[in-house]
């Protein structure tokens, strides 16, 4: 075999770095993405962030309905995305002022004499620590009038309490727990139970749901409508009442339809997690990238400038830079560029395609769910000249403020339905009849599956009744049995 050398030219797509970090940061929240500049910013003592005495930062609109925009030169111009300045800081402290002169009359002299003594202490503005449910427990125990083998008891009882107010483990684990010297004797853990189910919330330590419930309907007053009733179906016939079946339960408790009803209305106000009001919730706030207003009857896009971050160079490396040209800071100097130009690219390209999504829902903007229409990434794809993949990654972990609400960009998008009429009728508008239609039901007589799909046949919406079922379980609303009331 004869070796020889051949020239081949061929063609491949390469991922430069520059377009590799835009497409990261196109894919990243808000979250995400001020958490990534925080690294770049250590990594690179080049870039930093402007100061909040920066001049107001101008407003991103999206283009109009002409297609006129800022040329490529003028974003190209501005060095620096913008963001809207920190809010006044003498207004703060005077807020701070305020609430610290209302501290120190709340404490007497103590306050001021601290503060006059020691102007050097260390006293900061303490948060409320919430108090959970074990704790309130204990705080209740140390009232209670106990000899110190039945408190340990207690104590340890209530270290066996879940987040709901349940008494999870039985006696024999709870009794494991204790010293083998102990001696417990059979019947000091169940009075060590009423004491705690004694305590305040009612209904805490219950072994079960019918206890819990027991507990709550046994400390109401005699004389409440419904109590007698009410405590046998709890005992007894809890899982008639899941299954909605009040004929049954009638001849269970002895009881006719005012009395039952009047005992379901009471179960109804009963609390079946007792501790819940103690549990801790972390609460996580949407900051929506993009704003949505009407004005002159066109709906626009506009940037949430408290979402942008606002970048610029150092310039005194800058400057340096200027006089020698070379090295590992002029590397960084063009690293720095390339993300602000791509964190600029990233809030355009987010305006731009919620633009584009606002002009094919404005129905939905007028009339809600129910004018929603179906829509596809690669319908704004073709409009914008992006790939399908980059719409993807815009409408992912985006939001959108508008005047119905706070939606995640993916919100808008949805699959069609087909109508008589030939047209298409989107998923969401769908799911916003069903919502509609159960809210409006009888509820001595909800509407089955079959029915709803019957009454969106009559409007022309053609589904399946297992298509409405799973619209219908998507909205987390209860089979038919399950919604029937008396």
């Amino acid at each position: 075999m004869k070796q020889s050398l051949q020239l081949k030219l061929s063609q491949h797509l390469a991922l430069t770095p520059q377009l590799q970090q835009s497409i990261r940061l196109l894919q990243l929240s808000t979250l995400e993405l001020n958490q990534e500049l925080e690294k770049f910013i250590e990594e690179n003592p080049l870039l930093e962030r402007e100061e909040p005495s920066a001049p107001p930062p101008e407003t991103y609109h999206a283009p109009g309905a002409n297609g006129d925009a800022a040329s490529s030169e003028e974003r190209d111009a501005e060095p620096v995305v913008q963001e809207i300045p920190a809010a006044n800081g003498d207004g703060e402290r005077e807020a701070a002022s305020a609430d610290s002169d209302w501290l120190a009359q709340e404490a007497g002299g103590f306050g001021s004499a601290s503060r006059d003594d020691d102007e050097n202490s260390d006293f900061g503005q303490g948060e409320a620590v919430p108090i959970d449910l074990r704790a309130h427990l204990h705080w209740q125990l140390g009232f209670t009038k106990l000899s110190e083998r039945d408190h340990a008891l207690v104590s340890i009882l209530i270290e066996s309490i879940d987040d709901d107010g349940y008494l999870t483990q039985d006696f024999a684990e709870v009794a494991s727990l204790l010293p083998a010297d102990f001696e417990l004797e059979e019947d000091e853990l169940a009075i060590a139970l009423k004491h705690l189910q004694s305590f305040e919330p009612t209904g805490v330590g219950a072994r079960s749901v019918a206890e819990c419930l027991t507990l709550q309907l046994a400390a109401l007053d005699e004389d409440t409508p419904g109590r007698a009733t009410a405590l046998i179906i709890a005992r007894d016939c809890l899982d008639v009442l899941a299954a909605r079946d009040f004929a049954k339960l009638k001849k269970l408790a002895k009881c006719d339809e005012d009395g039952l009803r009047a005992a379901h209305t009471l179960i109804k106000s009963l609390n079946p997690r007792p501790g819940a009001a103690f549990a801790t919730s972390d609460t996580r706030y949407v900051v929506p990238d993009v704003i949505v207003r009407k004005t002159k009857n066109v709906w626009t896009a506009s940037l949430n400038q408290d979402a942008i971050p606002r970048l610029r160079i150092n310039r005194m490396y800058a400057d340096i830079l200027q006089s020698k040209r070379g090295g590992l800071m002029a590397e960084q100097l063009q690293e720095a560029r390339w993300l602000i130009k791509n964190v600029q690219q990233r809030f355009d390209t987010i305006l731009r395609v919620s633009q584009a999504i606002i002009d094919r829902q404005r129905h939905f903007f007028e009339h809600g769910e129910v004018a929603m229409r179906p829509l596809v990434l690669r319908e704004i794809a073709d409009t914008l000249g992006l790939h399908e993949s980059t719409v993807s990654r815009v409408t992912t972990q985006k939001y959108m403020l508008t005047p119905r609400g706070i939606f995640e960009l993916k919100y808008f998008f949805g699959s069609h339905v087909a109508t008589e009429a030939g047209g298409a009728c989107s998923a969401t508008a769908i799911r916003a009849l069903i919502k509609q239609l159960v809210g409006a039901e009888n509820a001595v007589k909800p509407l089955s599956d079959s029915k709803i799909s019957q009454i969106l046949g009559q409007q022309g919406i053609v589904v399946a009744r297992r298509t409405i079922a799973k619209y219908r379980e998507s909205l987390h609303i209860p089979p038919v049995n399950l919604r029937k009331t008396m």
